[in-house]
Order: C-alpha cells, then sequence, then structure tokens
C-alpha cells in the first residue's frame, strides 16, 4: 500500500495557503465546513491520522474555499 503522507502535508499546505488567499480565520473555514479548528489545525500542519473520512473532509474544505473564491 502506498503512504500518501508527502501529498497529504501538500494538500495541508495548500489549504492553509487558500484559505489566507481567501481572506478566511480558522474559524470561520471550520463554521463554514462544520469542523472543529483543532482538526483543521492538525491538517494544515498535517498531523493527524489519515482516513478515508480524512479525505472526505479535505474535499469539502477545499470545495468550500473555492465556493468562496468564485463568490469574490
Amino acid at each position: 500500500m502506498k503512504n500518501y503522507d508527502h501529498e497529504y502535508k501538500k494538500i495541508g499546505r495548500n489549504i492553509k495557503k487558500y484559505r489566507i488567499q481567501s481572506n478566511l480565520t480558522q474559524e470561520e473555514l471550520c463554521e463554514k465546513v462544520g469542523i472543529s479548528i483543532s482538526y483543521l489545525s492538525k491538517i494544515e500542519a498535517p498531523n493527524c491520522n489519515k482516513s478515508f473520512s480524512f479525505s472526505l473532509i479535505l474535499l469539502q474544505i477545499l470545495s468550500t474555499i473555492l465556493l468562496i473564491q468564485s463568490e469574490s
């Protein structure tokens, strides 16, 4: 089984980058996505266990950021 740690780290860095570009605080993004600030911090760091549900949260975060960027 392939280890995706490197890819998850890149995704975490990009989530933080695009969140900041979208002028969103961690709190604001978490409220929109429905996750805790501590979970988002771990994703952006990224120090959390990787799982299928983790991947779904990443998709939800990225789609929320893209939607916000398209509205501005």
